[in-house]
């Protein structure tokens, strides 16, 4: 099984150095490319640098979090081509912005794959922006890192998802509010686009089956703020144990602010959000979020040599005051399982890419993580974390190792009632 070691971290270039411009790509790849599966891609690799895309969302509501998704991109750049790059070629890569807009994804992703030529793109955060990008990957048979935990029931072999399935995130969360903190009753809160819908309708069969009751369910649309005083009195009116939140972007400010306003706090309502990390909690406030929990698969405060390499690394590049996070770590994770499945490839073609996949491995700073070759998902340990007064999440429960991807749920008859898309469930 090809392994992967984290190299030791050179100090950052600058970004000029990397962020090449989104010029034509050059000369189509040779037969001998071509014979090895690349003749559908205008990909070149005889030179000494091949292109990767980066596409994240620099504007707009989504900014807030995928802006620190992009540096953590760009670090691992740099790490690797610092380290040799990748089958002795350097990573050039061609920026995008996604603008928090699903078309706008769908726009760039075809760009990168057919103007500017790149091996493979990294990026998209939202549901949304993933089902919007995925037939362009498909159709040109392209290669999209999905960095970002999401409500599963997907597998396509055109996507590698370094975040968590929902076995890894949501059903963990679940069974901590049931098990942990006793909660027999929840209210879901969430932005109204595909993973919260989709994450609630999980959520609610996992209720029916283990005797929780769903006492309410709100949705905001994707940006705005302007339902949350609603959403929060009828929260606060319906006496749920705790909240299971799905909000995304900036609806979160709103919600924890109100949330505060009307007196509700974790010791009297807990919240449970899985799309809040710690580049979030400043701009919504660690006094509005404090006690309050997280499910994800990594924080800053875990303790491993890899992770304090990697904290080290990014506040050099960064500041001592930047922060790192779960998409964060999953996007630079994603870019070392790409070096290690071409390695093992010892090509960039798709299709050698993806036959190679199987097996490989990374010692990441969450830990071991490892590529299933049948659903592109990779091994995760699943965490439960509690918001400190300092804005770090601290650890108050984990699966103890990672878990094996189930993107479909397969092996939970409970989740047979949930409608699944049949092209890859």
């Amino acid at each position: 099984m090809p392994t992967l070691r984290p190299p030791t971290f050179a100090l950052p270039l600058t970004l000029a150095a990397l962020m090449i411009g989104t010029s034509a790509c050059g000369s189509r790849v040779g037969e001998e490319t071509a014979a090895s599966g690349e003749s559908a891609s205008c990909l070149d690799t005889s030179g000494d640098t091949v292109k990767i895309g980066l596409l994240n969302s620099m504007s707009g509501t989504m900014s807030i979090s995928e802006t620190t998704v992009r540096r953590s991109l760009e670090l691992a750049v740099e790490e690797i081509n610092a380290a040799g790059g990748v089958l002795d070629k350097q990573l050039e890569v061609v920026t995008e912005d996604g603008a928090s807009e699903p078309t706008v994804f769908a726009e760039r992703a075809t760009k990168l794959i057919q103007s500017d030529c790149v091996a493979a793109v990294f990026g998209g955060w939202t549901s949304s922006s993933r089902k919007a990008m995925l037939p362009v990957f498909e159709d040109n048979d392209a290669l999209l890192f999905y960095p970002v935990q999401y409500e599963g029931l997907e597998a396509s072999d055109n996507i590698f998802y370094t975040g968590a399935t929902t076995n890894q995130q949501i059903i963990p969360a679940l069974d901590f509010l049931k098990d942990e903190l006793g909660a027999r009753s929840l209210f879901l809160v969430g932005s109204d686009y595909v993973f919260p819908r989709t994450a609630n309708a999980i959520i609610k069969a996992y209720a029916e089956e283990h005797g929780i009751e769903i006492v309410g369910e709100d949705y905001e649309p994707l940006g705005s703020v302007e339902g949350i005083p609603t959403i929060v009195n009828r929260v606060q009116s319906s006496g749920a144990d705790a909240v299971f939140n799905t909000l995304n972007g900036d609806s979160n400010v709103s919600f924890f602010t109100q949330y505060a306003n009307v007196g509700l706090a974790a010791d009297t309502m807990p919240v449970l959000s899985v799309s809040i990390a710690e580049e979030e909690v400043p701009g919504v406030g660690v006094e509005e979020l404090a006690g309050q929990y997280t499910a994800w698969n990594y924080y800053q405060t875990v303790e491993s040599a890899e992770n304090e390499k990697f904290v080290a690394a990014f506040k050099a590049a960064y500041g001592d005051d930047a922060v790192t996070s779960d998409p964060m770590e999953a996007a630079y994770t994603s870019l070392y399982l790409w070096k290690g499945m071409v390695e093992a490839a010892e090509s960039f073609a798709v299709g050698d890419v993806q036959d190679a996949a199987d097996g490989v491995s990374f010692d990441a700073p969450e830990g071991s993580v490892t590529v299933n070759g049948d659903n592109h998902h990779i091994a995760k340990t699943a965490l439960i974390g509690q918001i400190n007064p300092a804005g770090l999440i601290d650890t108050v429960w984990s699966s103890g190792e990672p878990i094996e991807p189930d993107p479909c749920l397969e092996d939970y008859a409970w989740a047979e009632s949930i409608e699944k898309d049949q092209t890859y469930c």
